[in-house]
């Protein structure tokens, strides 16, 4: 094409330059995130948090509208949704995403993780990086963030849980998640399987008579409304994985991509930070206002001590092999087995 003057080039190679500009920028847009639990708990608030950071490094461009209590379907429903690319993201528990990526099942391991600092250790270094790849080719999700809720502690409307005798005629909710399973049964307990969507109508009508999740989901579920006893024991750190749809995020720029990772881990950090001031008021007003019962475990020792011997090691293959969780243990500092 010729140009008469030097005038009409301008305005063409201007206009020209318009429309680059407008097919590379960033397209506004809202994001779905389906979140398990209720207001006030762990995934809302780092969903809350992820959001703000996405919106803050977008100039606004990029928002989510969070789902609670499950309006977008069970937490395994939604890890098929957001495979199949037609949810953006997910925040739930870990045990629910290990059915399609079957390495995770090693933060289900019981007694695994025995600190706030050995969970970040896992998260956060080459163990966390390699889960990450995992899920993608497994599951066509990637993970992006972490909650840390807390350990899991066992609530029931039957009767205090002081030792492991006296669980044995406790009809308790559990995940369907083996790991978990099996290790109620080594305690002598036959668990019932059951989803996360009906655990409080079916704790409401005496099907079950407990369940167990960290004080924070007690709390923002309302379980206490038809609970009366919690036990305190530290046989699961409930870590609860931010996932995107992996077709969504391959659909993004490397600029975009980088800015969703850096967003999870700004938001992990947060939450463990917020774990740590809230779990503590929550527990206190329980026990204050709402008059539950909390009894710590006087033999818990023996509760590990079974779970160990007779759960991890049907799951060494599961996980990635015995030398794989000997490599999680010796990043947290502890000893192989």
């Amino acid at each position: 094409m010729k140009y008469k003057n030097k005038l009409a080039k301008k305005v063409a190679l201007t206009a020209a330059a318009v429309l680059f500009s407008a097919s590379t920028s960033v397209i506004a847009a809202t994001w779905n995130v389906a979140v398990g639990d209720g207001g006030g708990s762990a995934q809302e608030a780092l969903g809350k948090k992820f959001g703000e950071i996405l919106a803050e490094k977008t100039n606004g461009k990029h928002k989510i509208k969070l789902f609670l209590n499950g309006q977008l379907g069970s937490e395994q429903d939604t890890v098929n949704d957001a495979a199949l690319g037609t949810l953006d993201f997910s925040i739930l528990a870990s045990n629910n995403l290990t059915p399609f990526s079957p390495s995770l099942g090693m933060l289900s391991l019981p007694y695994l993780i025995k600190s706030v600092d050995e969970a970040e250790k896992i998260v956060n270094g080459p163990i966390g990086d390699e889960l990450v790849e995992n899920t993608v080719r497994d599951a066509g999700v990637r993970i992006l963030g972490w909650t840390f809720s807390g350990y899991r502690v066992i609530s029931n409307s039957k009767k205090p849980i002081q030792k492991l005798d006296d669980m044995k005629d406790v009809i308790v909710r559990v995940p369907k998640n083996e790991i978990m399973i099996d290790t109620y049964k080594s305690w002598g307990n036959n668990p019932t399987p059951m989803a996360w969507a009906e655990t409080f109508t079916a704790l409401q009508q005496g099907v079950v008579d407990g369940q167990d999740t960290p004080y924070i989901t007690i709390y923002s579920m309302k379980f206490q409304e038809v609970q009366k006893y919690i036990t305190e024991l530290k046989y699961f750190f409930l870590l609860e994985p931010l996932i995107i749809s992996e077709s969504l995020y391959q659909d993004q720029k490397p600029e975009m991509q980088k800015l969703l990772v850096n967003a999870g881990k700004e938001a992990t950090g947060f939450s463990v930070q917020w774990l740590a001031e809230t779990e503590a008021n929550i527990k206190d007003e329980l026990v204050n206002k709402y008059d539950m019962q909390i009894d710590t475990l006087a033999d818990e020792e023996k509760w590990a001590n079974r779970a160990v011997e007779k759960v991890w090691p049907k799951f060494y293959d599961s996980i990635g092999g015995k030398d794989k969780l000997n490599e999680v243990l010796r990043a947290m500092g502890r000893d192989e087995v």
